[in-house]
């Protein structure tokens, strides 16, 4: 079979799509659950009689569980390979999306919540993993950014798509037959992706464990991990809920309306997602450090949010800025897995993955709680809880920021 030492153009087209489609769908579907409560929050809230700090917990357990399995995903990726392990997970998110379609009350749907998050928390990792074992280094950045977009173009449908077809099959409808779709997407890794021969793991469960205590122990772990952290975390709280109502209670929209600002923020998250990487490379080949592609990036970010906190006019290139520029803290995968040995990589990128998605879920509930406590007259809820919630998001960014700062000093490895 082939192996990692294969050039793209030695890889047959038939097998490079057999491998690549199959975990990019998975990755369409992961953020597609990520984002989705967007724009269902106005649905959820009037059938289910939620209040904002309701809704932060529900969508935020989606990130606890994704999170918490990140440790253990990383071994397992390792020792099982990335089909079957994403293959089996994601009939957990299956079910998840089926019991979320039937519940009635807050228990029942933070459970399916949670357990979609535990069964796509596979999805990029895993595909990070095959790509490795199929595709040349040089290959990877490529290959990486292409099932990335896949998720992008996931919150893209969580957006205008969805609005449109809630007047056909309701949300309950929506989650039924995304079950199914999970259900395919599983059934598609496990029949059609190819195993690698030979392949077995290197060390076991213990040895494996000092490789995660050897990133953890590490200072330029936690120079790096910290801003691109706190920048993801805000990033996919906003993105993937509080835009929404923020659209809705403070910018004056109403929902058709709001859902396509998300989309064409979705949008330029896909640009993101392929053009970071691209631009990256090339200034890397001016002399550029990639870090400080990251570090502008990510300043970038915050400006923009600061101009959305100062209700800047038009606020609709300002959200497709949001979309774009938020991305840029996933550049720092990269940094941080070229400063640790090969081997040590999926538990990188997986320990950078756990605290992100920890803060993540802290700060969507965090933010619900906030808002919830400024009602507004009319229904939703009024301004200064959204400005007190994204400031703090802010400067939680700014503070991680500042931090980083140090390491475009001395080199990360």
């Amino acid at each position: 079979m082939p192996n990692s030492t294969l050039s793209q153009k030695q890889l047959p087209l038939a097998l490079l799509l057999r491998i690549l489609l199959p975990f990019a769908a998975g990755y369409f579907l992961s953020y597609l659950y990520r984002t989705i409560n967007a724009v269902l929050s106005p649905y959820l809230t009037t059938e289910l009689r939620l209040d904002a700090t309701d809704l932060g917990l529900l969508t935020s357990v989606y990130f606890l569980t994704f999170g918490a399995f990140q440790l253990p995903l990383g071994m397992l990726l390792d020792r099982f390979g990335p089909r079957r392990v994403e293959a089996t997970l994601l009939l957990f998110a299956a079910a998840g999306a089926g019991l979320f379609a039937f519940s009635h009350s807050l228990t029942e749907l933070a459970i399916g919540r949670g357990l979609i998050g535990l069964g796509v928390s596979a999805c990029l990792m895993a595909s990070f993993k095959a790509f490795v074992l199929w595709f040349p280094a040089a290959r990877l950045p490529a290959v990486n950014g292409w099932v990335m977009a896949a998720g992008g173009l996931g919150a893209l449908a969580a957006t205008a798509p969805v609005e449109a077809i809630l007047p056909l099959l309701g949300w309950r409808g929506v989650f039924a037959s995304l079950a199914a779709l999970t259900v395919a997407v599983a059934v598609a890794l496990w029949l059609t992706v190819p195993e690698q021969a030979h392949h077995t793991p290197a060390n076991g469960w213990r040895e494996q464990w000092r490789g995660v205590v050897e990133v953890f122990s590490s200072p330029v772990f936690w120079r790096i991990a910290p801003s691109s952290a706190v920048s993801q975390a805000a990033f996919m709280a906003i993105l993937g809920l509080w835009a929404g109502p923020w659209l809705r209670d403070v910018a004056g929209l109403d929902k058709v309306t709001a859902a396509n600002y998300l989309f064409w923020a979705a949008a330029a998250m896909v640009a993101g997602f392929l053009g970071m990487g691209q631009v990256t490379y090339r200034l890397s080949r001016r002399g550029l450090p990639p870090l400080v592609v990251a570090v502008s990036g990510m300043a970038l970010f915050m400006l923009v949010q600061l101009a959305l906190l100062l209700k800047l006019e038009p606020p609709w290139p300002l959200w497709v800025l949001f979309g774009f520029l938020g991305t840029a803290g996933t550049l720092n995968y990269a940094i941080l897995t070229q400063a640790f040995p090969p081997a040590l990589a999926g538990r990188v990128n997986t320990a950078l993955n756990l605290l992100m998605f920890a803060v993540a879920f802290t700060g969507q509930w965090g933010m619900g709680a906030i808002i919830n406590r400024w009602p507004a007259a009319g229904g939703g809820y009024a301004e200064p809880g959204y400005r007190l919630a994204f400031g703090l998001a802010l400067a939680g960014q700014l503070l991680t920021w500042l931090w980083l700062l140090p390491s475009l000093r001395r080199p990360t490895n």
